[in-house]
């Protein structure tokens, strides 16, 4: 019970790291959340400091929640690393090191799935790709890789990852509300670098 606890609180730590605010600072002098969206995700990273800097909070937020995944191998644990996975995303949204305002959940959550069932990762990330080119929306992007993974891990049959991946979709959903509205009020940015 003890190393489960460490487990979910590690998770918890990693999620939080807040990478967008970590290169804005670090690399470019700039705190991401003073800027643009004011979000600490990598589509804000893209708009603030340009793609460079975009690839590389995305990145880190999806090994976040790769990393997260496997914390239950490498401590022997019997704990569910879906289950592992939720914490560091929930860390990635409500960030300890960055005053719980963090990201949308998208990156971490991939990042949970290619740990956890790198195939449908590899299927939500070309839904999601096709999806942008076509409408050039991130956030209509993000939903719609939400709902093929959910489908995805109904057609599978994995419970846990039935269970899982609808939270997470879930959580993707809800944190786009506002982009919904926009992209409903034709007022949501798109893309320019693709």
């Amino acid at each position: 019970m003890v190393v489960n606890g460490i487990i979910i609180v590690l998770a918890y730590l990693i999620g939080s790291i807040p990478s967008g605010l970590i290169v804005g600072k670090v690399f470019h002098g700039i705190d991401i959340r003073q800027h643009g969206s004011g979000n600490l995700g990598g589509t804000n990273t893209f708009r603030t400091l340009g793609v460079k800097a975009g690839l590389i909070v995305t990145i880190a937020d999806i090994l976040k929640g790769t990393l997260a995944v496997l914390l239950p191998l490498l401590f022997g644990s019997e704990l569910h690393p879906l289950i592992v996975g939720i914490f560091a995303v929930v860390g990635h949204m409500y960030p300890l090191f960055a005053g719980f305002k963090g990201g949308k959940a998208v990156a971490t959550s991939g990042g949970v799935l290619l740990g956890y069932a790198y195939p449908m990762f590899i299927i939500i990330f070309l839904a999601f790709f096709v999806c942008l080119y076509l409408t050039k929306y991130v956030s209509l992007s993000s939903i719609l890789a939400g709902i093929v993974a959910v489908i995805y891990s109904l057609v599978i049959g994995d419970i846990p990852l039935i269970i899982v991946v609808s939270i997470l979709a879930f959580f993707v959903i809800y944190r786009h509300r506002a982009n919904i509205k926009r992209i409903i009020n034709k007022t949501e940015p798109k893309i320019k670098w693709l």
